[in-house]
């Protein structure tokens, strides 16, 4: 049995898990990260997540959270730029699902609503219709991401949460995307209308740390901001007519199925 299996599927372990999806365990894990004692987890954390280094600039690590998000060298994610194409804004593995009657998607047990995800009934039903793109990082990923279209960008929103892990085991017991940590912002996209673009927090996660939380005009390709460690989720939520899928992504629609993707990779295009 894993420690997360432990966790999430044994009395005793649910009772443990309490403590550790709370906020102080996960800023208290943050800071021990963000000291340079932390320095002594990296190299078993690439060799564990068989990670390319050779990717990535690596000057001034001085903490393990400096390693974490780490910066990608120039060109190893060229962001599309052909207008119109919509663009993956970070690495992760990517679901996608059909919003109808404010229904975001059903994973495994847990069902979540465009109006409990954004704690706003009226922005919600701006989407019914739409698509939501579910990006989940895992801690291999790339955990830099930018924003997807240009436009307009309203203030930030934050929702206080919890922490639990986005691994499918977490998912099927709990909803996860509802109860965890998350910031949004709300875009008014020159290709694709007005969307939101979501940050969602995990177990461990010390930050969420978005650049400008302010209202400013934004540029696609442009980074956003960047998670501190943990996996993590991007959701980004677009209305109707507004994106046609890519021909080869629409066989996971409403599937509960993932695809890996990269920063900068067209997942669609405009209507």
């Amino acid at each position: 049995m894993t420690v997360l299996s432990f966790l999430y599927n044994n009395r005793i372990g649910r009772i443990l898990l309490r403590p550790l999806i709370s906020r102080s365990v996960s800023e208290l894990s943050g800071k021990f990260l963000d000291c340079r004692a932390s320095k002594i987890l990296i190299g078993p954390f690439i060799k564990k997540n068989d990670i390319n280094v050779d990717d990535y600039q690596l000057e001034n690590i001085n903490c393990f959270n400096d390693f974490f998000c780490r910066r990608i060298k120039n060109g190893r994610r060229p962001i599309d730029g052909e207008k119109g194409n919509l663009i993956a804004p970070c690495d992760g593995l990517l679901s996608i699902y059909k919003i109808t009657d404010d229904l975001v998607l059903s994973v495994k047990q847990s069902k979540y609503t465009i109006s409990r995800l954004l704690k706003d009934k009226k922005l919600a039903s701006f989407f019914d219709g739409g698509y939501v793109f579910v990006f989940r990082l895992c801690v291999n990923h790339y955990h830099r991401y930018v924003y997807f279209d240009s436009g307009k960008k309203y203030n930030d929103r934050s929702i206080k949460g919890i922490y639990h892990t986005v691994r499918p085991i977490a998912l099927e017991k709990y909803p996860v995307f509802i109860e965890n940590e998350r910031k949004y912002s709300v875009i008014d996209s020159d290709g694709f209308g007005r969307a939101v673009q979501m940050e969602v927090g995990a177990m461990l996660v010390g930050r969420i740390v978005n650049d400008n939380p302010f209202e400013c005009r934004v540029v696609r390709g442009l980074e956003k901001g960047h998670f501190e460690y943990g996996g993590s989720t991007i959701i980004l939520l677009l209305s109707k007519d507004r994106v046609e899928i890519r021909k080869d992504f629409q066989d996971i629609l409403n599937k509960n199925i993932e695809i890996p993707v990269v920063m900068g990779e067209v997942i669609g295009k405009s209507c």
